[in-house]
């Protein structure tokens, strides 16, 4: 398998918190880093308006032409708009953006899953991944080549971050890590926290493998002004580089007094617990 390089981004938030300089430095620096593929997260929108919608698709077209996995978040079904989130919650987001809600993206290197979880009609704040989901995931996972890298994207997280600030994890997230573990799911990428989290899904719960876990990365707002926590006000995303046998991790905080986005912190995990062990008794891991 080659490297392959994904740029993560989510919360967009056009609309009343978007702020237009942040996305004119997203839109540079991701020409600049020239991933393979582009994952964003949900959230583009923050009151889910057809023009908030036409300038989303006008910014993911903007973005390098790469392939592009989106899924919706929260912010992108009504409301308060009530008899339009009951009636038809995805309408604008399917007529700009796409067609689907759950997607399957498969390549030579990597098989990407994005699951729906903003769920209009019961957990619309912390969202919600169905049983019905998780074995569209199950088929796709399955038919993919043992040696491809295995990705879940969702707008909500599955674990919290450390801080733990003001923070509910999905309905029935352990059963989700429970399953994405038994089809040997390298990462799941999210958003909605508003701030970055990048570790394991082990750090927070053991569940059945307790071998390697989950690979956990969680993206900022990337162009809004509703970062909390240690991102407050602040802007991130995340560069992914991902090797046979290691995912490499760079997150990136915009600087007001560079402006632009520029790396903050690294992070390095092992893609496959068996494969690593295997080049440490071969003598040919370093």
């Amino acid at each position: 398998m080659s490297e392959f390089s994904i740029l993560h981004i989510s919360d967009i938030h056009l609309g009343s918190h978007y702020v237009p300089h942040v996305g004119e430095s997203l839109l540079r620096d991701a020409a600049e880093l020239a991933p393979d593929m582009i994952v964003v997260s949900g959230d583009l929108t923050q009151r889910a308006k057809q023009q908030e919608f036409a300038d989303a698709r006008a910014l993911l077209d903007a973005l390098p032409a790469v392939p592009r996995i989106v899924t919706p978040g929260n912010h992108d079904v009504p409301l308060y708009r009530v008899w339009e989130r009951l009636v038809d919650p995805y309408r604008h987001y399917r007529n700009y953006i796409s067609e689907e809600l759950n997607t399957v993206a498969e390549f030579d290197h990597a098989v990407v899953v994005a699951l729906n979880s903003s769920a209009p009609y019961s957990s619309i704040v912390n969202g919600w991944i169905s049983n019905q989901q998780l074995d569209f995931a199950s088929r796709a996972f399955l038919k993919a080549d043992s040696d491809k890298a295995k990705i879940v994207v969702a707008h909500h997280h599955f674990a919290p971050a450390p801080d733990y600030d003001r923070d509910s994890i999905m309905p029935k997230a352990r059963r989700a890590l429970d399953r994405f573990s038994q089809l040997k799911v390298d990462m799941i990428l999210g958003g909605h926290l508003h701030r970055a989290y990048i570790g394991n899904s082990l750090d927070v719960y053991p569940g059945g493998d307790r071998d390697h876990g989950i690979i956990i990365v969680q993206s900022g707002t990337s162009t809004s002004r509703r970062g909390r926590a240690r991102e407050r006000e602040k802007n991130s995303f995340n560069l992914l580089h991902v090797t046979a046998t290691e995912v490499h991790i760079s997150h990136y905080l915009y600087f007001d007094d560079l402006g632009r986005f520029a790396p903050f912190s690294q992070h390095r995990f092992p893609r496959v617990a068996q494969r690593i062990l295997e080049n440490v008794r071969e003598g040919s891991f370093s």
